[in-house]
């Protein structure tokens, strides 16, 4: 475990009896990041007269960071009264002076925020100016060279920096990471750009939103194995065309066709990857959570939670919404079978393949089933917040669990768990993890629980709150 003496560590709150509660679960941080990235194109559109809202937009360390990063740029949102956001026209010339070579570079801050440090470049090679991006120390050794790669062969010039922000030279075969520094005209080609995107899918999202900007059509051309959490490059696509941006293909070639957003007014999902957490606390716990203004259909990878948790015994119900029928509630109902022992007793997941972002709450889940889960096609979680699967690995054990790590996920054996810390290791994932191990385990301290902000700055309240309406459900009955 990261041990750290500065760090708190959070008494992980003890479920005594099946937890029922509806939890309302804050907006998607993947669609408010790319909403802004939208509004952002739709800002620099010279004709484009009408602002873009966002609606329920998620106020967390990522998507602020986003903020602060459009702002940099020359792109401003102002806040109104009900929490909408919204962006007005800007001109490419008027967002292009925050960087001009005369002056200082335009600093923008990533912190450790994947959609940030992919999506904010782009943004900034389609404004141009001179910029250097940095963010936290783990943010320094996330995957970057293949998309600053794709970016030069658009012409952009890309400088390694030191940690003070010194230009330095990459060794051969040494891979370009943040900090870095981009300068770039605002004009770029088009034409096609090639690069292996097996580390991230966010490197083709951020190079779709380029094509929208590009003199001629963009083609992303990946030259790797499997792109991980393609999911996630539905979601953009579809995104692209409900604003009139056509991408044709669906890898490993995508061809985007330029084109100008106007500006637009929508609302922000649920993070249906963040209700995962909650809906687990009914899987192990044998109760029942609900999850309202679900929408009806998503991109979001958090939908298959709808499909995973039967896999654990668990029943899944969904309830269209009387007045609107795009959006329900999700209620997931745990097994009320128990073990000898008295604990609530529930089948493991079997093979699951592909769970991306959903793999830290699986693992948990599945640490205190009583039979085994694989997880596969998760590779390229060693390159986010953390390396999850090393994480996830060595926590759990350290619990008295049984996980082994393959080349391409975790092997889960079910074993009985003990008291002792849970290192969050700077990932709001982990923290989570933690915390649905600590609902049926007694003793567990989670670090850092504060790392949540990232994506849910209200987590530890909405955790007390949901056990805490159990007991009062409890003792009133």
């Amino acid at each position: 475990m990261t041990t750290n003496s500065a760090l708190e560590y959070w008494p992980a709150p003890v479920a005594h009896t099946p937890v029922r509660a509806s939890v309302h679960v804050p907006a998607s941080k993947s669609l408010t990041n790319r909403y802004l990235t939208l509004a952002t194109l739709a800002a620099l559109n010279p004709e484009n007269t009408a602002p873009t809202v966002l609606h329920n937009p998620l106020a967390s360390r990522d998507s602020d960071l986003m903020v602060q990063a459009l702002a940099a740029m020359g792109i401003t949102m102002t806040e109104a009264a009900d929490g909408s956001w919204q962006f007005n026209r800007a001109t490419k010339t008027e967002a292009a002076a925050q960087g001009q070579e005369a002056a200082a570079p335009v600093y923008i801050e990533c912190g450790l925020a994947g959609t940030v440090m992919r999506f904010a470049p782009v943004l900034a090679a389609l404004i141009g100016g001179d910029y250097i991006f940095d963010g936290d120390p783990g943010a320094r050794v996330r995957p970057m060279s293949e998309l600053l790669s794709a970016l030069a062969q658009q012409g952009v010039e890309l400088t390694q920096l030191d940690e003070q922000h010194n230009p330095i030279t990459c060794a051969a075969g040494q891979e370009m990471t943040l900090p870095f520094r981009l300068r770039s005209t605002g004009s770029l080609p088009g034409g096609t750009v090639t690069l292996d995107s097996t580390a991230t899918s966010q490197y083709i999202t951020a190079l779709l939103f380029l094509g929208v900007g590009t003199e001629s059509p963009l083609t992303i051309v990946h030259t790797g194995a499997k792109v991980p959490s393609p999911d996630h490059i539905d979601m953009t696509v579809q995104l692209l065309a409900e604003h009139g941006i056509s991408v044709a293909g669906r890898g490993p070639r995508w061809t985007v066709t330029p084109g100008r957003i106007a500006g637009f007014t929508t609302t922000v999902e649920p993070d249906l990857s963040n209700a995962g957490p909650f809906l687990a606390a009914a899987v192990v716990t044998g109760g029942t959570v609900s999850v309202p203004h679900w929408p009806a259909r998503t991109t979001q990878v958090g939908d298959q939670w709808r499909t995973l948790l039967p896999r654990f015994g668990a029943r899944v119900e969904f309830t269209p919404d009387a007045h609107d029928s795009s959006v329900g509630t999700l209620t997931v109902t745990g097994s009320s079978e128990q073990d000898p022992d008295g604990r609530v007793s529930f089948p493991g997941g079997g093979t699951i393949s592909d769970a991306s972002e959903l793999a830290p709450t699986l693992a948990a889940i599945a640490a205190l089933a009583n039979s085994p889960t694989t997880l596969t096609g998760i590779a390229h979680l060693r390159g986010h917040e953390t390396d999850r699967l090393a994480a996830l690995t060595t926590e759990i054990n350290a619990l008295g669990g049984s996980v082994v790590e393959t080349a391409d996920g975790l092997q889960i054996t079910p074993a009985p768990l003990q008291a002792g810390d849970f290192g969050s290791y700077h990932d709001h994932r982990m923290a989570t993890a933690g915390a649905i191990i600590g609902l049926a385990v007694p003793g567990i301290r989670v670090e850092n629980i504060a790392t949540t902000a990232k994506t849910m700055p209200d987590f530890p309240q909405l955790w007390a709150d949901m056990v805490g309406e159990t007991a009062t459900a409890e003792s009133g009955s």
